[in-house]
């Protein structure tokens, strides 16, 4: 009879501790692992050095002097090397007529590669994918890029299937999130994001300076990432996310218009980087950061940040004297390595200011912007590959990812490394002991320099002119 009554008192407790159990199980489950990532590298024949660009340049019969020389201030301030990779059609000298066949090949070369390295190195076949998101910007083909991955992998007729299309440079957080939510409410789930963008229809050949500076700073790349959240894989996992924070100022009439795909006076399509660029940008930034700091920084951070500023106001008020120096949040007491967009030079620069990051913390994008260029919304994993190759990612570590895109937006996510990170075979192991490099000078001034010189009246570069 006793045991009755100490039921009916335990019930409630085992109540309880089956409802915590349920509840930390189900968390357990929502975790968002990478398990690898592999990016794309083109062969040789796709790249774009100094003497060939020069040559590209040449061939656009639509500039004149003064577009030359705004284009030799852009590549040499732009940060990019010797060994970035284009589209076929421009090597190829076909830029002024590319066809369609020419992005689909430039996106199923890419597919194919990367995304069969990525199978062979996981162990992982196709028919265990579960979730496939694709995102390409520039390219909306039908069937969509996404069944033709379908297709060639012969996947299963359950997977379920995202296409992102028009999202810019931003966009691999924004198909990291789409996963996210879907292992919030699935378990032993596997994911495949496949990330890149098309250039071939996108080259610009025009002479709008707005529009061709697209074509200094845009390069051919790709990666593919494999994303699980089945906790049988937590040991060989290498990144889990922390938490991510999407921010799109879209409504705003600069921001929408800064970056545009639009046709030019003449009719030729291309995408439109406007003045008010760097402003939208960092307005978007700033928001971002306001959001997602409580959410990675600890809270000692955060208070040492809350009492000076309100010191400084405090001091203003009674003195009446100048604004004083704004308080500035030290993101390196949360963050461990920063992944920065390698949209350009400028970008990595106001990035590196605003955060007050030493040049061992941008390294990595400095050298990814030089060796691959901009490669859209795989470049942020570009960075990553080369702190891996670096050895710099240990076990507890945490990486910011930071990216900007067309919207305007900007988004970022936090990782924390799982293991203990060596080179792995990535992208970067066949040149990563030459980097960083003695100089990242771009020795286009060198070699172009002396159109600085050269009267408008009198300028002409004959048909049969060969480039130094």
């Amino acid at each position: 009879m006793d045991l009755v009554p100490m039921f009916l008192y335990c019930l409630p407790l085992l109540c309880l501790f089956y409802n915590l159990w349920k509840i930390f199980d189900k968390r357990r489950h929502q975790n968002c692992y990478i398990l690898d990532y592999e990016c794309y590298k083109p062969s040789d024949d796709r790249k774009l050095n100094t003497r060939f660009c020069g040559e590209v340049i040449r061939r656009n019969k639509q500039l004149g002097l003064h577009e030359y020389k705004f284009l030799l201030k852009a590549i040499v301030s732009s940060g990019i090397g010797e060994d970035t990779y284009g589209p076929k059609m421009v090597t190829e000298g076909r830029e002024m007529s590319p066809t369609l066949d020419d992005a689909i090949i430039e996106m199923d070369d890419f597919f194919i590669d990367t995304i069969d390295k990525l199978f062979k190195k996981t162990g992982i076949s196709p028919s265990e994918v579960d979730v496939l998101v694709v995102n390409i910007s520039m390219l909306a083909a039908m069937p969509s890029l996404s069944s033709r991955i379908i297709y060639h992998y012969k996947m299963r007729e359950d997977i379920k299937v995202y296409n992102l299309t028009g999202m810019g440079c931003s966009a691999s957080p924004i198909a990291i999130n789409i996963v996210q939510n879907i292992f919030k409410t699935q378990r032993n789930v596997q994911a495949l994001v496949v990330t890149s963008e098309s250039l071939s229809l996108g080259w610009y050949t025009g002479k709008d300076r707005s529009m061709i500076l697209a074509n200094c700073l845009f390069r051919s790349g790709g990666c593919a990432i494999l994303l699980t959240n089945k906790v049988a894989l937590k040991e060989k996992a290498m990144f889990k996310l922390k938490c991510l924070v999407r921010t799109h100022h879209g409504a705003k009439d600069e921001s929408y218009g800064c970056c545009i795909q639009k046709e030019d006076d003449q009719g030729f399509v291309g995408i439109h980087l406007g003045k008010n660029l760097p402003k939208a940008a960092t307005r978007a930034f700033i928001e971002n950061l306001k959001e997602i700091a409580p959410k990675i920084l600890p809270v000692r951070e955060l208070l040492r940040f809350i009492l000076l500023t309100l010191i400084r106001k405090m001091t203003q008020k009674s003195t009446k004297t100048g604004a004083a120096a704004r308080p500035v949040i030290n993101f390196k007491t949360g963050v461990d390595h920063f992944c920065l967009h390698t949209g350009g030079k400028a970008v990595i620069d106001a990035v590196a200011q605003n955060l007050n990051l030493s040049e061992h913390d941008i390294e990595p994008a400095r050298m990814t912007l030089h060796r691959f260029g901009n490669t859209s919304a795989s470049s942020i994993w570009y960075v990553l590959a080369y702190m891996q190759a670096k050895k710099r990612l240990k076990k507890g570590d945490k990486v910011f990812m930071i990216s900007f895109g067309a919207g305007f937006k900007c988004n970022s996510c936090l990782w924390e490394v799982m293991r203990d990170l060596d080179q792995d075979g990535n992208v970067w192991k066949e040149f990563i002991n030459s980097y960083p490099p003695k100089t990242i000078t771009n020795p286009f001034l060198e070699k172009y320099g002396w159109i600085q010189e050269e009267d408008p009246d009198t300028f002409c570069i004959p048909d049969d002119y060969v480039i130094p």
